[in-house]
């Protein structure tokens, strides 16, 4: 089994050369670097990982491709799509022409685009995406799931994940998930995949989490493990990578190994086009 996470930030110091544009805390609170990340995916048996730039540094992807360019082996990017660049149609068309780059991340909580999906300014970058061929991953609140099934109607070429089960910012436990009923629903969409990514950080449970293995029991069984992508958001976890692992790995009894195989890294590889390693 190959295990790839779907789900990891790196990120560079706010500097007058490198300034960040949002002025809020990450999730460390130093730079948490390609080698750092390295580090840690050796010490917890973790052989791919998916690079998310953090939206606090905008829409910047120098730091995940220049990862992915200098380690293939392990690293490709969803970067951060700049919407209102002036050749904004242009870049999104030969978007996966940058070597690592595999698709792009929308996220809800960059205060650019917290009312773009509901105010449809940006409903051009799906149509452009399903004809590029560039899948994407959503960071979206709970009530903007039934927009993202809008979308995923009308784009059945587009290929859609959806972040931490689309918990609600800042919520935990039961709080951090109103919108299952809606998720679950969007598996009848056969152009949407759901990240299993970050669960620790959603719950005030401990190891091995099991407050949320009954809602990642409803997502397998609505879309079953080759739209079911492990993630850890290593960056944001209360617990150790390892356990991150493990929690999927070794505690939930009902995943088969097969399952296994496709929810920690098979099916995220073939999702996004990115070569099946064995």
């Amino acid at each position: 089994m190959v295990i790839v996470d779907s789900q990891l930030h790196i990120w560079g110091a706010d500097t007058p050369e490198r300034p960040w544009p949002h002025q809020v805390p990450p999730h460390r609170p130093v730079p948490f670097s390609c080698d750092d990340a390295l580090r840690e995916m050796r010490e917890a048996g973790v052989q791919r990982a998916v690079i998310v730039p953090p939206w606090w540094e905008g829409e910047r992807n120098d730091l995940a491709l220049e990862a992915a360019r200098s380690f293939p082996q392990y690293f490709a990017a969803m970067g951060l799509f700049d919407a209102d660049a002036p050749q904004a149609r242009e870049n999104l068309a030969g978007w996966r022409g940058q070597p690592g780059m595999l698709g792009f991340r929308f996220s809800s909580q960059d205060p650019k685009y917290r009312t773009a999906l509901a105010d449809g300014r940006i409903d051009w970058v799906w149509q452009d995406a399903e004809r590029a061929g560039v899948p994407v991953m959503l960071s979206v609140n709970p009530w903007e799931l039934p927009i993202v099934d809008r979308i995923a109607q009308r784009h059945p070429g587009l290929k859609i994940a959806i972040d931490h089960l689309a918990r609600a910012f800042r919520k935990k436990d039961a709080d951090a998930f109103p919108g299952m009923d809606a998720l679950v629903a969007l598996a009848a969409r056969p152009n949407v995949a759901v990240k299993a990514s970050g669960m620790p950080a959603y719950t005030t449970d401990t190891y091995p989490y099991r407050f949320v293995h009954p809602l990642l029991h409803r997502v397998y069984n609505a879309f079953g493990p080759r739209r079911m992508f492990w993630g850890s958001d290593l960056t944001k976890l209360p617990c150790s990578y390892r356990q991150a692992v493990t929690m999927f790995t070794e505690e939930i009894a009902w995943l088969t190994p097969e399952d296994k195989d496709w929810i920690m890294g098979r099916a995220l590889c073939e999702w996004i086009g990115w070569d099946v390693i064995r």
